[in-house]
């Protein structure tokens, strides 16, 4: 499905300016299927694992499995009445429907298709560069220079290191694209998702299964949004295309998302697991759980069932996130694209957002959590433009906003619309075709498209904007900083979450709310809207501890 260019879940958009990338969230079912039997995760209290289960069969479900180290019970049972009873247990603290509840926090392809245009000029074949230079592209990697990530900045010092294990929790990676798979660890990547051609509804959802059995390789992303992701942190130095912020550290695929940039909770879940066993040093986390924008525990504006099904997301979220944290995974996330103060949110309109035409106007407040960008545990980055302003789509608060990173704004610096104010990332050539972004001879049919060939070799960019590119920038970051003074661990090197984010916060660029504090976006067409950016220089609303820097994380001392 198609989605607007301010907002993750939808909203007023500008079609005529750009084409949106797919970015989706599945929820509660269709009222037809609501009492048949369904699956659900169960999450029960501290020691009450027993009591959920008496509590599950006296509500006439069936356990099917049962997950001890996040604390929940697969089970089934017979629609809202099952979930209205189990309401009832104070041995059960949260339960959420086994299926799509997850959403990518880009935004959209920047800039909408236009007229062809010649192949990027071709110059010398792929290499492996032992001596650090400006990569073909990098000309239009501002946001690798507002950091410092750059052939005289942090490349020159601290590349990054191949043990460095840096998780990607998406729609999937590329692993065979020119320009990614130097630094892919295939062995260790995982999908664990299956996709869905088609809704419960029998509406398009996924689209034709392309693998046996619906199950994409490890390698694959039908999508996008991951591989973008995964260039932004750590596309390699190889004479092709550009570089990510650490190009010598090594990407893992850990998709959770679904080929239309859906997530399961469950798949969320068991990534977050999988990370905190197989070694991962660092995850990024571009997407946000639904059927809901926020989640509230208590809110009279939701029935019972509501409640508990926002208990589940927020709570089997944070479980599997301390989980991860306490064996060595630092966690980076994306804070959002709804332009929204999320420390005082008034109205929600966008929930629950599936099925289609089921959300509802209601008010929430602070209580109401946006995850995993609120959840604890979490460094969660909002977007900034060329000019270091934030982002018009970004969310901001000064509770939540931890750090900024460059995320692309096409409007920075004026009204008129520039895509290259976007971030520049490597795209899937098979995702390419299917939108119809490239010819049948792969020239560009988009200014947001760009194409490099090397000695017959061609790769493929695509510009996009939103928090989900900025959450990167900062994860690439972090992987300097392993890098640099972790020490041998489980997967290759490990450091601890806390010193890493100290490191993160102590080496960002401070950088003071604008003057006067409330700020106006004023875009024809688009929004015009006025953000208040509240606190101090060290910490505010906008920038939080400031803009990540590549160049201060290579060389700061402990």
């Amino acid at each position: 499905m198609k989605r607007g260019i301010r907002s993750l879940a939808g909203g007023t958009t500008v079609l005529a300016l750009a084409a949106t990338l797919t970015v989706g969230a599945l929820g509660g079912g269709s009222p037809a299927l609501a009492e048949q039997n369904r699956e659900y995760l169960v999450f029960y209290a501290d020691g009450a694992r027993d009591r959920a289960l008496a509590a599950i069969g006296e509500s006439g479900g069936t356990a099917l499995s049962t997950e001890p180290r996040l604390g929940y019970v697969v089970a089934r049972g017979p629609g809202s009445r099952f979930v209205e009873s189990l309401a009832g247990s104070d041995a059960v603290e949260g339960v959420s429907s086994d299926r799509r509840i997850g959403q990518a926090t880009s935004v959209r392809v920047a800039p909408a298709p236009a007229k062809a245009g010649p192949a990027s000029p071709r110059a010398s074949d792929i290499r492996s560069v032992t001596v650090v230079a400006d990569e073909p592209l990098a000309g239009r990697q501002w946001d690798m220079k507002m950091i410092g990530a750059t052939a005289d900045g942090s490349y020159a010092t601290a590349p990054g290191d191949k043990k460095v294990l840096v998780g990607v929790i998406d729609t999937g990676i590329d692993g065979k694209h020119p320009d990614i798979a130097p630094n892919f660890n295939r062995e260790l990547s995982r999908n664990f998702v299956v996709d869905r051609p088609k809704d419960p509804n029998g509406k398009l959802l996924d689209g034709p299964c392309e693998f046996k059995d619906c199950k994409d390789p490890a390698d694959w992303d039908d999508d996008g949004h991951g591989t973008h992701v995964a260039s932004t942190i750590a596309s390699p130095i190889n004479g092709l295309g550009m570089a990510g912020v650490a190009p010598q550290v090594s990407l893992v695929n850990l998709r959770a998302g679904l080929d239309s940039g859906l997530f399961f909770l469950k798949p969320s879940m068991e990534a977050l697991t999988y990370a905190a066993d197989a070694g991962i040093d660092v995850v990024n986390m571009s997407f946000y759980v639904d059927p809901w924008l926020f989640n509230c525990k208590a809110n009279p504006a939701d029935s019972k069932a509501e409640q508990l099904e926002q208990r589940g997301v927020i709570t089997g979220m944070q479980r599997a996130l301390d989980y991860a944290r306490k064996r060595g995974v630092t966690l980076i996330g994306a804070i959002g694209n709804n332009s929204t103060d999320l420390g005082k949110p008034k109205k929600d309109t966008q929930s629950p957002n599936y099925p289609k035409k089921t959300e509802h106007d209601r008010k929430i407040n602070n209580s109401c959590l946006n995850v995993p960008a609120e959840s604890e545990g979490v460094i969660s980055v909002s977007a900034v433009g060329p000019t270091k302003r934030k982002a018009y789509y970004s969310d901001y608060g000064i509770e939540q906003t931890d750090l900024a990173a460059p995320g692309g704004d096409e409007f920075d610096g004026g009204k008129e619309y520039d895509p290259a104010k976007g971030i520049l990332a490597a795209a899937p050539e098979n995702m390419l075709r299917a939108q119809g972004l490239i010819t049948l001879s792969g020239v560009p049919k988009s200014e947001s498209v760009v194409q490099d060939c090397r000695n017959g070799t061609c790769a493929y960019y695509q510009y996009l904007v939103g928090t989900s590119m900025a959450a990167p920038h900062a994860t690439g970051v972090a992987a300097i900083l392993i890098s640099r003074f972790g020490k041998p661990g489980k997967g290759g090197l490990t450091m601890k979450p806390a010193e890493v984010q100290r490191l993160l916060y102590s080496t960002a660029e401070r950088r003071s709310c604008p003057s006067p504090r409330k700020y106006t976006y004023d875009i024809e067409l688009l929004t015009k809207e006025t953000h208040k950016c509240e606190g101090s220089k060290s910490r505010n609303g906008f920038y939080g501890h400031g803009i990540v820097d590549a160049a201060k994380a290579a060389a700061v001392t402990r």
